[in-house]
C-alpha cells in the first residue's frame, strides 16, 4: 500500500499529477471530493475536473468523513482524495475539532491496504495573512500537511506542472 501527498501552489498541476499517479495502481480509480458545489465558480471547477478525467473513475463526495470513504473503498483501485485543504476548510466551518480529525486519519492512513493519493495547497509560501482567521487557516493547513508528509511513503511538490520528490 501507497500514502503518496503531493502539494503545490493554486494551479501548479498538483490534480492532473494525482490523476496521473492513482491511473499507474491496478484497478478502478476512485475520486474521493471534498469540494463542495456552493456557488456557480466552484460547479465550472468540479465540472471540469470530471470532464479531464473521464468515466473511468468512481467518484465520492465527500466533504467530512474521508476516514469513512477511505474505509469503504478498501480493496480496490488507488483512491485520490482532492484535497485535504478543502477539507480542512469543510472542518472549521462544521466546527468540528479539525486536529483530532488530521490526527484520526493519519493513524488511519498506514493500516489501509489500497493505494492513498491525497492533494493539498502549500499556503504558507506568501506574505502574513492581515487577519486572525486566515493566519489560523495557514498555521491549520501547515501542521496538518506536515502530519500527513511524517506519514506518507511519498510527498512531491508540485511547480508549474512539474513534481519535484521531496521523500
Amino acid at each position: 500500500m501507497a500514502v503518496i501527498l503531493i502539494t503545490g501552489g493554486a494551479r501548479s498541476g498538483k490534480s492532473r499529477r494525482a490523476e496521473t499517479r492513482a491511473q499507474a495502481f491496478p484497478g478502478r480509480p476512485v475520486y474521493i471530493a471534498t469540494a463542495e458545489a456552493l456557488d456557480a465558480e466552484m460547479e465550472d471547477r468540479i465540472a471540469k475536473h470530471r470532464a479531464r478525467r473521464g468515466a473511468d473513475w468512481i467518484e465520492r463526495e465527500v466533504p467530512l468523513d474521508l476516514v469513512q470513504a477511505l474505509v469503504e473503498t478498501e480493496g480496490g483501485g488507488a483512491r485520490l482524495v482532492d484535497c485535504l485543504t478543502l477539507w480542512l476548510s469543510n472542518l472549521l466551518h462544521s466546527e468540528r475539532d479539525w486536529s483530532r480529525e488530521v490526527t484520526h486519519l493519519a493513524d488511519v492512513l498506514p493500516r489501509l491496504r489500497s493505494p492513498v493519493i491525497m492533494v493539498t495547497n502549500e499556503v504558507g509560501l506568501g506574505i502574513v495573512p492581515d487577519n486572525a482567521l486566515a493566519r489560523a487557516y495557514r498555521d491549520a493547513a501547515g501542521i496538518m500537511n506536515q502530519t500527513f508528509a511524517g506519514v506518507a511513503d511519498e510527498v512531491e511538490f508540485v511547480v508549474a506542472g512539474l513534481p519535484m520528490k521531496l521523500k
